[in-house]
């Protein structure tokens, strides 16, 4: 789709310097490195009121109406020249934390992205996610794409509470039969999300997820990001509090990732299922991990045998002198350490970790802040003392 053709159904404006000004900083820095690839975030303001939505952590859930904060050729310009973007090798995400990218109003600049990235013969993941309506005109356009490795994920919850989840989880339901169904060059994954005891982890809940899970690639599960911000909102709103405490990382309790995963063990019509995004995504593409998540071996203990046999013949553990270099290039102080599970570092956030992680295709971890055996990255909430010792 060129840029002429979005001009012909109305491009949308661009916010002034004043109101990106006004804008959190985070928000207005358009691209940010998450674990799951390069996120570039160019439009912000969404329509779809889900109440865990991670755009109250950025102060702008009250922005309904979609804006660019520069023009789509810019965008892919900033990304292109961004320190960490490697090409054929950085994992990139579109629109991920600000508007959902398949509203009316926004995709066709998803597509004019996509196409300029694609006419660069670039060959890396490109991740979408949403939870809206795609129609076979779509995934035409989706499927005429050459170059890049792209996915979309579908967001399917089954949250009946409206107050939380204002969207009908059917349009969702029906976006990944009508992807799955039209499928060439993309895949398609069903992101099943979030989770909460109580609330979506019904027979009935599960039930669904394992029909949809036959209408998609593979299949992702995970908990519910519950920041002291999103339960400000919950508060403000009256509504019931899914746990007593928030935290950093998302809430995935030990119990309840063992309830579904008995319903998978006993029923064989489920697809294949991960606790990754990158996981499921690499499984879609026929391809090894590439966030090297072979290294957390009880992770691997619910992937199809031949996906676990193309990780762990990709999983090389690097040579500690070149990881050394890199990471004191990056800022890393204290002791860098290559185990047989990651590298562990100090004094690197997220941002040069993951540069290291998607470099070297092996799990990156900060020492201040251990992964634990079998909760690997997930909060503590849920989890009992016995349930494993830390991995770093």
């Amino acid at each position: 789709m060129s840029t002429s053709s979005i001009g012909a159904r109305r491009a949308l404006p661009i916010l002034t310097p004043d109101k990106i000004g006004g804008l959190k900083q985070e928000l207005a820095d358009v691209i940010e490195y998450r674990k799951s690839g390069l996120s570039l975030n160019w439009i912000v303001g969404c329509p779809l009121d889900c109440g865990y939505c991670v755009r109250h952590l950025f102060q702008n859930f009250g922005m309904k109406v979609p804006r660019r904060l520069m023009s789509d050729e810019d965008a892919v310009r900033r990304l292109l020249r961004h320190r960490y973007f490697r090409a054929h090798q950085t994992p990139i995400q579109l629109l991920n934390r600000a508007t959902d990218p398949m509203l009316p109003v926004v995709k066709p600049h998803v597509f004019n992205v996509l196409r300029q990235l694609d006419d660069q013969g670039l060959t890396n993941h490109v991740l979408i996610i949403t939870r809206w309506r795609v129609d076979p005109e779509d995934c035409a356009v989706l499927n005429s794409f050459s170059s890049l490795r792209l996915t979309v994920l579908v967001t399917h919850s089954h949250i009946q509470d409206e107050r939380i989840e204002p969207v009908d989880s059917e349009i969702a339901a029906e976006s990944l039969r009508t992807l799955y169904e039209h499928a060439e060059r993309y895949r398609t994954v069903l992101y099943w999300r979030p989770i909460v005891p109580g609330l979506n982890d019904s027979d009935a809940d599960i039930a669904r997820a394992e029909e949809l899970s036959q209408h998609a690639h593979a299949t992702v599960f995970t908990g519910l990001f519950f920041r002291k911000e999103i339960a400000a909102y919950y508060k403000a709103h009256g509504l019931e509090m899914p746990y007593e405490d928030t935290a950093r990382r998302k809430i995935m309790p030990e119990a309840a990732e063992q309830r579904l995963l008995a319903a998978f063990e006993q029923d064989a019509s489920w697809g294949a299922l991960f606790r990754k995004t990158s996981c499921g995504v690499a499984y879609a593409h026929g391809e090894a991990d590439y966030n090297g998540h072979f290294g957390i071996r009880e992770l691997c203990d619910i992937c199809p045998p031949e996906q676990i046999a193309k990780c762990r013949a990709a999983w090389v553990q690097p040579d500690l002198t070149a990881v050394r270099q890199e990471a004191r290039g990056l800022g890393a102080t204290g002791e860098i350490e290559v185990n047989d599970r990651a590298i562990v570092v100090e004094g690197l956030d997220e941002p040069p970790r993951y540069y290291l992680q998607h470099g070297f295709g092996y799990q990156c971890h900060d020492r201040a802040r251990p992964h634990h055996y079998r909760q690997h990255g997930r909060a503590d909430i849920g989890w009992t003392a016995e349930s494993g010792t830390p991995s770093a």
